[in-house]
This record gives C-alpha cells, structure tokens and sequence, in this order.
C-alpha cells in the first residue's frame, strides 16, 4: 500500500517526507514498546505508535521501518521531526486511536507483521 493511501484511511498529517508519499509499505506493526518493534517488525512496515521520542526514529532505522505513524493526535517534539528529517523517515499524524488505526488498515488489506513471510 502506498503512503499516500495511508495517509487517506488514517485521516493524516504528513509532517515529514511529503516526498514519499508513493513509498510502498508491505505491512503494519502497531507498539509502543521500543523492544517489542525490535523484536516483531520486519523490513519495509509502517510503525503505529504513540511515541514520540526522538529514540523511535532511532529504533525505526535499526529495524528497517520505512515510515512512522503517531496514533491518539500524538505530536512528536521538534527533536523527532528533525531525526526523521536525518535518516528519510516519513511521519505522520493521526488523531485515530491505535486499535482503530490498526484496524483501518487491516480492513483495507494491509497485512500485520506476523502474516508476512520473512524475505
């Protein structure tokens, strides 16, 4: 799904990377612990969280997220947009909750994490 559809069924703001809004993500992980993204995404997914602290950019580039959603209308400090902005890490914005956010895109084909076969 590109980020751009994303950014529709979330009812988002882009705050960074309006660049990349045809950036193809292939799955979802929704957490807000920084290990269990660590521990359960895969490459190439998009991270719902409602952190906002600098160490998810951080986090999302270890584990090869390709962009970043905050659930709950979560605004991220001028330190996270700036680490994003660094490593070309879209973010967004959502005032959804996160099991809505997450259902959302699950109702629109977006696979989970653990559905899809590691590479």
């Amino acid at each position: 799904m590109k980020l751009g559809q994303v950014k529709e069924i979330l009812e988002a703001e882009l705050l960074v990377g309006q660049e990349n809004l045809d950036l193809e993500v292939e799955m979802v992980c929704g957490a807000d612990l920084m290990s269990d993204v660590l521990a359960f995404t895969k490459p190439d997914s998009l991270l719902l969280t409602g952190l906002t602290h600098p160490q998810v950019i951080n986090t999302a580039e270890i584990a090869e997220i390709k962009a970043v959603c905050f659930v709950r209308g979560k605004r991220p400090p001028a330190e996270t947009i700036e680490r994003a902005k660094e490593e070309g890490i879209p973010l967004l914005c959502t005032p959804l909750l996160m099991y809505e956010s997450c259902g959302r895109l699950y109702s629109h084909d977006l696979p989970g994490c653990s559905q899809v076969e590691e590479k």
